[in-house]
């Protein structure tokens, strides 16, 4: 009989950021297959869902950093490994401009619960499928309210630990943290 532990999913560096929440989820397994909640109101988190997303990904993609000032996001891996940072750029925030990187993987589910205002980005290890929501929809915000900077900043301190990931053009071209904040500090966000 294999002895083989499962990884845990947890935050492997950084702060415990304010109105963030990492929620394990009980996979109820029988002969037919399992069973796993994946969302509760009754959790008291900030999201209220409006759009449900499924998303496929290759091994070694980052998808991100990206910023929203208007919604909540939630995120499940559902098979996998990943990798999901987080930069709190929230004004006000008693976590405001700290960090937190999260450890995620499929043979131990969790969702992590994130408010606006959150700069976000994930690394998949291998291929993944992952479930995401938002609290407003694609069609909504994608047009204004999709800022981003460039993944490997370092004043970011997020310790990826990867080197050249896949990336699209729009993430290629990211500018810096700083020239992100100085932009959302110019329309009033921050």
């Amino acid at each position: 009989m294999s002895t083989t532990a499962i990884a845990k999913s947890t935050q492997i560096a950084g702060t415990q950021l304010h109105q963030v929440k990492l929620v394990s989820l009980k996979e109820h397994k029988d002969s037919r297959g399992s069973f796993t909640e994946i969302f509760q109101d009754h959790w008291g988190t900030v999201l209220k869902p409006v759009q449900w997303s499924v998303v496929k990904s290759e091994a070694n993609v980052f998808r991100g950093m990206h910023y929203h000032q208007r919604h909540d996001e939630y995120f499940c891996l559902i098979d996998g490994h990943c990798v999901l940072g987080l930069r709190d750029l929230r004004a006000g925030s008693p976590t405001q401009h700290q960090s937190a990187l999260f450890e995620l993987f499929g043979d131990d589910p969790a969702a992590l619960i994130f408010p606006k205002g959150m700069l976000h980005g994930w690394y998949f290890h291998t291929p993944a499928l992952h479930i995401q929501s938002v609290s407003e929809a694609y069609v909504d915000y994608g047009g204004d309210d999709n800022w981003r900077c460039a993944w490997d900043d370092p004043e970011l301190e997020l310790p990826w630990g990867i080197d050249n990931p896949i990336l699209t053009d729009a993430a290629s071209n990211a500018p810096s943290l700083r020239t992100l904040v100085a932009a959302l500090e110019n329309k009033g966000y921050m």
